[in-house]
């Protein structure tokens, strides 16, 4: 399983947020310096953030991007679950998916708690620390 890029960058544009929490805006120019990405690349990162209500947008001369809300409260399958459309590693996973093989299936229950331990481990990671180092 890979990580797509978007949210490899996605990841390291939040906690670059998280290291200005509470400066105001920070504009995305910066950003994309510091963090050797495009600006516009970064502009589509932003994107599915902003929808999912973890970062606010403001336009204008002062304008920026800010964290939603404080960075301990923002969790790294907050952010991998708005890049990636969501945590789950199969669609038979899903509880809205009705699987005809479902009361046989021998491999279900290794797949549940793989997707189970990596969501308990995305959700233990806040950008709190992951900004402190």
């Amino acid at each position: 399983m890979k990580i797509a890029t978007k949210t490899r960058y996605g990841l390291r544009f939040m906690i670059d947020l998280a290291q200005h929490w509470g400066q105001g805006p920070v504009p995305m120019r910066e950003i994309a310096q510091r963090q050797e990405v495009s600006k516009k690349y970064l502009e589509q990162v932003a994107a599915p953030l902003q929808t999912q209500g973890l970062i606010c947008v403001s336009r204008g001369h002062t304008g920026g991007y800010e964290l939603s809300r404080p960075p301990e409260n923002i969790t790294m399958a907050d952010i991998m679950s708005a890049t990636e459309g969501g945590l789950g590693i199969l669609d038979c996973l899903d509880d809205s998916l009705v699987c005809s093989r479902a009361d046989s299936c021998l491999s279900i229950k290794a797949w549940s708690g793989l997707q189970k331990s990596m969501i308990e481990y995305l959700a233990s990671q806040n950008l709190k620390d992951l900004a402190a180092g």
